[in-house]
């Protein structure tokens, strides 16, 4: 049940994203669906590896390459799912911290209403 919710808040962050951002390009709700199953495949299998793979890269920035391995798996997000277009890293790196915003928002407010 938990990995439901968190599929359809990626979802509604994908749908806004492209929405916001001129950069990204989703042809229709259920490729933003499918985009968003691809991306947390991506996040659970592919993500954790190349963070282990860039751990001297990530101690040096603080951190900070994390944001590049995100836009990275954005990347190959978009290159397997079909109507899901990413105009470039910068595009990229800007989607999945608008995404990442948008779920983390949702969940605290999912939290908040469970709480009260």
């Amino acid at each position: 049940m938990r990995f439901l919710l968190r599929l359809f808040f990626t979802w509604l962050g994908v749908l806004i994203a492209s929405y916001l951002l001129d950069g990204i390009h989703v042809r229709d709700n259920i490729t933003a669906l499918v985009a968003a199953a691809v991306l947390a495949l991506l996040d659970s299998f592919v993500k954790p590896v190349l963070i282990l793979l860039t751990i001297p890269f990530t101690l040096v920035t603080l951190g900070l390459f994390l944001l590049v391995i995100n836009a990275v798996i954005v990347i190959l997000g978009a290159e397997i799912v079909d109507g899901f277009e990413v105009k470039g890293f910068g595009w990229a790196l800007a989607f999945s911290l608008v995404v990442s915003l948008i779920v983390t928002l949702l969940e605290a407010l999912d939290k908040k209403m469970k709480r009260d």
